[in-house]
């Protein structure tokens, strides 16, 4: 696993989900001039890093807990979503990184790889995005086989079906917004994390400002199941704080009534450094 010091520079600074998105901006334009991407040196980057992965002692250990901690929400859809016996499952990977530059991210993204083997979920049903891709990195990911986005949803998509959200060190407001946006006691069993804790998002900020910015996931930190997944030291900087988060029905229906009326959609007017690129920001910084 010998990197340059200048990836591991990068792995730590992805571990700080307050400024990786920040620092991915302010560096997509110069990206977006470098040497054309080698899509076949890369691929096979990213199998070795792969076959890497499935030989660590934690890998078996993580894939279990996501099993059966998902195993609820992602194995017993309604049965207008089974097809030929089987569930139509969904994944979308929101900020991933500039995995053709980041060790940290290619390592995030061939765990990504072997969650969907593992949860049977086809290539072709797991949507990624991330407004710092270049050309070449969406090409690589076209041709791993997997649904390459093209708008910035920052966050914001209804899950119609039973789906696994793989937000590794991605900002709050994302999974605020993810929240938002299945805010019903319908649509958020569908939902399964796999990304930052959301008891050590709230633990790690003071209360006032947390409850006020980001008030889906105080809500959320009451009524939803975290697995913690732990991993070897050496793997702190790429795999830290991550936990499989669940919205078990019984946990929901503790919340008042008046909690599902209406839910108002996240401003983040008090958020000067927010955590993750809005739409439309991404188009300013090439332009520039």
């Amino acid at each position: 696993m010998a990197e340059s010091g200048d990836e591991w520079q990068v792995a730590r600074r992805r571990k700080r989900a307050a400024g990786a998105s920040k620092i991915l901006q302010a560096g997509s334009a110069q990206r977006s001039f470098q040497e054309p991407l080698d899509i076949s040196k890369t691929l096979q980057r990213i199998r070795d890093t792969v076959s890497e992965l499935r030989c660590e002692e934690f890998w078996p250990q993580w894939k279990e807990k996501i099993l059966v901690a998902t195993s609820s929400a992602l194995w017993s859809p309604p049965k207008d979503n089974i097809s030929d016996g089987r569930p139509q499952l969904e994944c979308v990977c929101y900020g991933l990184g500039p995995f053709s530059s980041s060790m940290s991210a290619r390592y995030q993204l061939a765990m990504l790889l072997l969650l969907l083997d593992a949860a049977q979920i086809s290539l072709k049903n797991c949507c990624v995005y991330d407004p710092v891709f270049t050309s070449g990195e969406r090409e690589v990911l076209t041709e791993l086989g997997v649904t390459v986005l093209t708008e910035n949803e920052e966050g914001k998509r209804l899950a119609t079906r039973p789906t696994l959200f793989y937000l590794m060190h991605c900002g709050k407001a994302l999974y605020n917004n993810l929240l938002w946006k299945n805010w019903s006691v319908q649509c958020l069993p569908r939902l399964s994390v796999i990304g930052n804790s959301f008891s050590s998002m709230r633990d790690r900020a003071t209360e006032r400002e947390f409850s006020r910015d980001y008030s889906y996931i105080t809500q959320a930190v009451s009524v939803c199941d975290e697995v913690e997944l732990s991993c070897p030291s050496r793997w702190i900087d790429v795999f830290s704080d991550t936990a499989v988060i669940t919205f078990p029905p019984d946990g929901l229906g503790s919340l008042p009534q008046c909690t599902w009326a209406e839910p108002p959609e996240p401003q983040y007017r008090h958020c000067p450094d927010l955590e993750i690129i809005q739409r439309g920001t991404e188009l300013r910084e090439e332009v520039n």
